[in-house]
């Protein structure tokens, strides 16, 4: 390896692929219903965690209020986010719902805990006006 190259323990290698993909993630409840206690914001963060490691991505950070979760995920190219998203509020819903099912009801109804909408933006790296310069800046070949 060239003498100038530090590893970064963020950026991961597969067999064609070098990568540091994280996404920021907020879902809220189903009508903004304030329904999480502690336990059950502890409990969503296990069960978003297994979730995540079925799909080798990474929960790094997870914090939640009584009706919205935040999450910082890293994960693999091959994974689709929507399809991680689909999983990690439809195995948490399905889970939640069944253990903290006499809690839940007085909150909500309909059998839904989630919001059907997310928020998910990409973090990580150099800020945007960075990598525009940086792009613009290369030499193209004459």
């Amino acid at each position: 390896m060239s003498p100038r190259w530090n590893p970064n323990p963020d950026v991961r290698t597969g067999r064609h692929v070098v990568h540091t993909l994280h996404a920021h993630l907020v879902f809220v409840t189903k009508y903004r219903r304030g329904v999480f206690t502690d336990a059950m914001l502890a409990r969503c963060e296990e069960i978003m965690r297994e979730v995540c490691a079925d799909f080798e991505a990474e929960l790094r950070e997870f914090n939640g209020d009584h009706d919205h979760v935040h999450l910082l995920i890293r994960y693999p190219p091959k994974v689709a986010l929507s399809k991680l998203v689909n999983s990690l509020k439809g195995v948490s819903s399905r889970y939640l719902r069944k253990e903290y099912a006499s809690h839940v009801r007085g909150y909500l109804w309909g059998g839904r805990l989630w919001s059907g909408s997310y928020f998910a933006g990409s973090v990580g790296g150099a800020p945007l006006t960075v990598l525009e310069q940086y792009i613009e800046q290369q030499q193209r070949p004459l």
